[in-house]
């Protein structure tokens, strides 16, 4: 059996008749930067959020980047991000003229530990940006708790958490301001890179939305240095269909997961976990080897056919981008014994099972 790890052919067959009717609605319109279908699909994920503000733009690192440029953030300034993601969160940090400072993460959620945010903050810190890693909210009530101890901006980086909740409240409503990428694979993808912000500030939204479109307040009105990091009409045609289908995809992925975690042996393998107070919507399953075999246990399971990923191989501040003497070790033991399983919502019992067996032979 092969068992790949994302398939993003399946999803589309699912709904290939409303995908290609889309589509064709934004060529037939010639709509291709912004326009109608981005406003629709922008008001539609305001109203599926119940936010505000969302600013379509043309991927997630450029939502963080202009976020915090919008928020004034760049030299002799610090940003606090997880020393465990996706190297754009420290990047966007980075790109805006500031410093990422590291903290260690917990070893089996994965998302940023408040005690190592609090140790880290300076004189210098202007903002705390916590990653909802693998589909996992972070901490919130507790980091938002610091935040306004320091009196300190909070940016979710919503990049893997669509539709994640803590007590009901989905991540990206906790902060100040969100992040989100449709990178294709995401739980909700568009069909190339795309992004958004998501806000109920409403000057800070402003200044978002003139950011991402060459500083304009008007046409030719070029008040600031912006960027252009606009969201296509096409992406915004297709994301639109598939927010109707978000919720239940995500039933489905948590489904799958807690299917994995009644069956796989946990002598052999540490699980994802999750509390009945909170919505884990896995946007990627990983699992700890706890006999330090991991290699063997990939090689194993691509012989079978089943394929597998590691996120993320290096903790960011052990990176050449961002080297640094400071051990992580939560984020070292993740980076060093963590393998991330197939994980999708069409992904089948038959395909489930495959997976438990090949494992548990090991």
């Amino acid at each position: 059996m092969k068992v790949p790890f994302v398939d993003l052919v399946a999803q589309y067959e699912d709904i290939k008749r409303e995908i290609d009717q889309a589509i064709k609605s934004v060529i037939s319109q010639s709509a291709f930067i912004g326009g109608s279908f981005v406003e629709k699909f922008e008001n539609e994920y305001s109203q599926w959020m119940n936010i505000k503000h969302t600013i379509g733009c043309a991927n997630g690192t450029d939502s963080l980047e202009i976020i915090l440029k919008a928020w004034g953030i760049g030299k002799d300034d610090e940003v606090i991000v997880p020393a465990m993601t996706w190297i754009s969160t420290a990047e966007a940090v980075s790109n805006v003229g500031a410093t990422p400072v590291f903290a260690d993460v917990h070893y089996q959620t994965y998302t940023i530990l408040p005690e190592e945010i609090r140790k880290k903050i300076t004189k210098s810190t202007k903002a705390i940006m916590p990653v909802h890693l693998y589909g996992k909210c972070a901490d919130m009530p507790a980091i938002m708790a610091i935040a306004k101890e320091y009196g300190l901006k909070v940016l979710e980086d919503c990049a893997q958490s669509h539709g994640a909740t803590i007590a009901g409240v989905k991540a990206g409503l906790w902060g100040d301001a969100a992040s989100f990428s449709f990178y294709p694979g995401k739980n909700l993808g568009a069909y190339g890179d795309a992004g958004c912000i998501a806000t109920n500030d409403s000057l800070l939204a402003g200044e978002c939305r003139m950011i991402a479109n060459h500083g304009q307040k008007g046409k030719h009105n070029h008040v600031t240095i912006g960027r252009n990091s606009r969201l296509d009409g096409i992406h915004a045609a297709v994301l639109s269909l598939k927010l109707k289908y978000i919720d239940s995809w995500n039933d489905k992925r948590l489904a799958a997961a807690k299917y994995l975690n009644e069956r796989i042996d946990r002598k052999k393998y540490e699980l994802p976990s999750f509390g009945a107070n909170e919505k884990h919507v896995f946007h990627i399953y990983s699992l700890r080897c706890l006999n330090n075999n991991r290699d063997l246990v990939m090689d194993t399971l691509g012989a079978s056919g089943i394929s597998t990923a590691i996120h993320y191989p290096v903790e960011l501040p052990s990176t050449p981008a961002y080297k640094q003497a400071e051990v992580f070790a939560n984020s070292r033991r993740i980076a060093q014994t963590h393998l991330s399983l197939p994980m999708f919502a069409e992904i089948t019992t038959d395909q489930l099972d495959y997976i438990v067996e090949c494992l548990n032979r090991i």
